[in-house]
């Protein structure tokens, strides 16, 4: 076993156990692992664990690796694919909405409507429709990227009428709480907005991916009621 597949199970063990500490089912959680800054050899090292979602901060970093995958699997005895899932989760700027928009299966960090407007133009026909979540900046950092609580329904509803996008959920990352109490706090007021847009019942199809947690409060975000952790330096190392 290598390095990385071992380090993929103890994460895996870990997001186990916070569920069943927070009273879930362990089916309720996902993995994100995020890539980023790490090459093709690492991600496949972690394909042939199992992993099969992968987190990107920099898209035209993302953008190479997806297709050095793609030419892995179709070397592949046989040809045969795995059905890898590639997530933008770094800052989206204007000029790169079409490298997302034709490689990318999902962008959780949209935080203005023109990316989404621009993502909806861009994404192919031919592909399948493109999963968004929308990045809330749930502690009002100033210099952090995300939507303010308070304008994250009306954002929401304008994303979820734009065509080959799907409103998937929402994305946040708070700055490190001091202790696990903090921490459950700061991701149960990104859960509540998520709530809250469900319950207002003003989408077609609710909302169902609540992206929060990382190597360091994975089970604090597990506790608040997250879905989705996006963990890098426990499953690749130290950037």
């Amino acid at each position: 076993m290598t390095t990385i597949a071992r380090s993929l199970q103890l994460v895996l063990d870990r997001i186990h156990a916070a569920c069943i500490a927070a009273g879930r089912d362990p089916a309720s959680v996902r993995l994100l692992a995020v890539s980023k800054t790490f090459g093709a050899d690492d991600v496949t090292q972690a394909v042939l664990a199992g992993q099969r979602a992968f987190g990107e901060n920099y898209i035209v970093e993302g953008v190479a690796k997806i297709e050095a995958l793609n030419g892995w699997q179709q070397a592949q005895p046989g040809g045969q694919r795995e059905a890898l899932q590639w997530h933008c989760i770094g800052p989206v700027q204007g000029n790169k909405t079409r490298l997302l928009a034709e490689h990318f299966d999902w962008v959780q960090s949209v935080d203005r409507l023109k990316i989404a407007q621009r993502l909806s133009e861009q994404r192919p026909p031919a592909l399948p429709s493109l999963q968004i979540c929308l990045q809330v900046n749930v502690d009002g950092g100033a210099n952090k990227s995300g939507v303010a609580p308070a304008d994250v329904p009306g954002l929401a509803q304008e994303v979820a009428r734009l065509p080959r996008l799907v409103l998937r959920g929402l994305m946040a990352i708070p700055e490190p709480a001091i202790d696990f109490a903090a921490a459950c706090a700061l991701h149960a007021r990104t859960k509540a907005i998520f709530d809250q847009i469900n319950a207002a019942g003003v989408l077609a199809l609710p909302m169902d991916t609540l992206s929060m947690g990382m190597t360091a409060d994975l089970e604090a975000a597990i506790h608040a009621g997250s879905t989705m952790v996006r963990v890098g330096t426990a499953i690749f190392g130290g950037r």
